[in-house]
């Protein structure tokens, strides 16, 4: 339910006419089945999907679409009466690297000429219902739904030379995963997943140590 209408509106707008919506192909419901590619739509959790992409590869071209959240408006509403209780901008903006808490599932798929990965970058809503059955962390307000406001802009991954971009100039020739983190103005969190995925699809590679943390270089 979590993400339900952001689903469906994500796969309204992305759908074309003459498009086969909901498919049954060899036991599996697909979002979209146009002509000889097959397309899905997943708001998260690529490793739910990972065996569903695998079966597919063979025989279709195969992408993926993901959206992130640039911008965010949280709204609360009352669980027993379902009004609204406030609406709130949030202060973080989303963006096109956080594709790589997602792709460390699933790496070696770009490897695989059928498949490619879509980045959305969006406008929405959450919907937080103040029931006591969230996270801690919300003290307690659950995830109602998510709603698609506006898509802003597209990116399309086909190949792994197609994430050398995320590799700014600005770096040295030998880098850690904190320069990269500096040099694009991101946590460093993120950096490390980015390391790891660009490593497995030899877009870097591992030169030594600086310290104890690892060193990186361009391939």
């Amino acid at each position: 339910m979590g993400e339900k209408n952001l689903h469906l509106a994500l796969k309204k707008w992305y759908s074309r006419p003459g498009d086969s919506l909901e498919a049954n192909l060899d036991g599996y419901n697909i979002d979209i089945f146009r002509e000889d590619q097959i397309i899905e739509i997943q708001t998260a959790n690529f490793s739910a999907i990972k065996p569903k992409l695998k079966f597919f590869l063979n025989r279709y071209s195969v992408r993926l679409v993901h959206p992130i959240s640039e911008k965010k408006w949280i709204v609360r509403i009352d669980s027993k009466n379902k009004t609204l209780l406030s609406r709130r901008k949030s202060p973080r903006k989303g963006r096109v690297e956080d594709i790589f808490f997602e792709l460390v599932y699933i790496p070696l798929l770009m490897k695989n000429p059928n498949f490619s990965l879509e980045v959305l970058l969006i406008d929405s809503e959450e919907i937080l219902l103040n029931d006591g059955l969230g996270s801690w962390r919300r003290n307690g307000w659950s995830i109602h739904d998510r709603k698609l406001l506006n898509v802003i802009e597209q990116f399309v991954f086909s190949n792994p030379t197609d994430f050398l971009p995320f590799l700014p100039t600005t770096l040295p020739e030998e880098f850690t995963t904190k320069d990269l983190a500096r040099e694009l103005k991101l946590r460093q969190r993120i950096a490390q997943k980015m390391t790891y995925c660009l490593r497995l699809l030899d877009v870097i590679k591992i030169v030594g140590k600086r310290k104890r943390a690892t060193l990186y270089s361009q391939l």
